[in-house]
């Protein structure tokens, strides 16, 4: 009867076990389909806009877009989102480097390092948050200290 249980028990702790490493891995799959749908529609808003010369209807496109997804598919597409989507796509204009990120930087990080007027530091601090696995705060603090100007060579 007691090696039953203890069966029973690491076969249960093993079943834990593989089922976290799923959701887990499922998880991060998720983030990252995320963060390049994100990508996505930002890359293809701005280059409507450019291609058809639209920039002077611009606001306007926009603001309908946003109300027509955010009604299909909730406020993650609420304008200022959206914006911030162009923004992000603009400014990680390589979608290669940001397939590459996106395996283990989540939607949050990428906007704490969208504001950082340097290419270099957003890719210094995102190649620091995949290499010491920051967390969202973390990586406030490191941006707070300005970590990426006080490196020796200021690259990564």
């Amino acid at each position: 009867m007691a090696e039953n249980i203890n069966n029973t028990a690491f076969i249960e702790a093993d079943l834990i076990s593989e089922l976290s490493r799923l959701a887990e891995q499922t998880k991060q799959q998720a983030n990252s389909s995320s963060v390049l749908l994100f990508w996505e529609i930002g890359f293809k808003i701005n280059e409507t806009i450019l291609d058809k010369k639209l920039s002077e209807n611009a606001r306007q496109i926009v603001t309908a877009l946003s109300l027509e997804l955010t009604d299909k598919f909730g406020s993650n597409f609420e304008e200022k989102n959206l914006r911030t989507m162009m923004r992000f796509a603009d400014e990680f204009a390589d979608k290669e480097i940001v397939a590459r990120l996106s395996r283990q930087l989540r939607w949050s990080h990428f906007l704490a390092i969208l504001p950082i007027n340097n290419t270099e530091a957003k890719l210094f601090y995102a190649n620091q948050i995949k290499d010491l696995l920051m967390s969202v705060n973390d990586l406030g603090e490191q941006i707070a200290a300005k970590t990426f100007k006080r490196t020796e060579t200021g690259k990564y």
